[in-house]
């Protein structure tokens, strides 16, 4: 396998490699193609910045065992929290239409008339626009992938962290 090959350095650049271009994306999808993202994916997207930050610090650092097993433990806690907000809007999605909560204020209106408290409880819990599914791909929607690419992080990070001490040495 190829990653087995990867330093501390080019392993944790990697993850923040994919993070950035999935956030890329994301910002296309939102700026050129007009899809506004929805609370749920506003919170789903500042986990994949969270999971970017602690492998790009982590790719400068070029930890040695501990500090990998570390920042690796960071970034799968990141990940994992990212695929349980992106599970709960897959869930909100396949949720008969009956079911489905009203669609509440935008993240902006909330922030200024709300109180934080509860802006962010509407904001972890989603809305019903967060159950609209507006783009797909290989019949999956955006959370969909999402939940994908977290959990493909998530192992990853696990696979940072318990691989072998010959190979978490850096570049």
């Amino acid at each position: 396998m190829a990653l087995r090959h990867l330093g501390s350095r080019g392993a944790f650049g990697t993850g923040a490699l994919v993070c950035g271009l999935l956030l890329s994306y994301g910002f296309f999808l939102q700026y050129y193609q007009g899809l506004d993202p929805c609370p749920l994916c506003l919170v789903q997207r500042a986990f994949f910045f969270g999971v970017l930050a602690v492998c790009l610090l982590a790719a400068l650092h070029a930890p040695g065992r501990g500090g990998t097993v570390a920042y690796a433990a960071l970034a799968a806690l990141f990940a994992l929290g990212g695929g349980a907000v992106a599970a709960r809007q897959v869930w909100l999605q396949h949720l008969p239409k009956d079911k489905v909560p009203q669609c509440g204020p935008d993240l902006y209106f909330m922030m200024e008339n709300f109180p934080l408290s509860r802006t962010l409880k509407t904001l972890f819990s989603g809305t019903g626009e967060c159950a609209t599914v507006d783009w797909t791909f290989l019949g999956l929607s955006i959370a969909e992938w999402s939940l994908v690419w977290f959990a493909a992080l998530f192992v990853y990070a696990l696979w940072l962290a318990f691989r072998g001490p010959a190979r978490a040495r850096s570049w």
